[in-house]
């Protein structure tokens, strides 16, 4: 699979029993296959995300942030959305296999949403439009 901001080729990184597409060496995005992000979208799951965290990026990609993405999984074009219920941070979706594509810095904005248990208990109770989301709040 290539990197759908960049078209790098992605690497798959395997983190605590799950397989993450990375752009290593590009402009340092994820991939993360249909509900896989949930294993490490909160600030308690740290050590399980650090090797996320560090993926090397090569600052001299341009990536146009604004650019309508494909997935790179199924080549359908994904759409942009709030991935969590506090909607600070948007990432991108595939429609057809439910994976979702993070730019470099989005995994730790979507961590930094919920640190308090009160606030993830909260979003949890919230509507929920995509049927992705809820998986994205999970409480303790």
């Amino acid at each position: 699979m290539n990197c759908p901001a960049c078209a790098n080729p992605l690497r798959k990184l395997h983190v605590e029993g799950v397989e993450v597409d990375t752009c290593e060496g590009g402009c340092g995005g994820l991939w993360f296959d249909n509900f896989e992000l949930a294993r490490f979208d909160e600030p308690h799951e740290l050590a399980a995300a650090e090797a996320l965290l560090m993926v090397p990026v090569d600052m001299s990609v341009e990536v146009d942030y604004q650019a309508k993405r494909q997935c790179p999984k199924c080549a359908v074009p994904m759409m942009r959305h709030f991935c969590t219920a506090l909607r600070r941070t948007q990432v991108d979706a595939c429609p057809q296999c439910g994976g979702n594509w993070l730019d470099v810095g989005e995994l730790t904005q979507v961590r930094s949403e919920f640190r308090e248990k009160a606030v993830r208990a909260a979003a949890k109770e919230q509507p929920v439009i995509n049927k992705h989301l809820r998986w994205f709040v999970a409480t303790d």
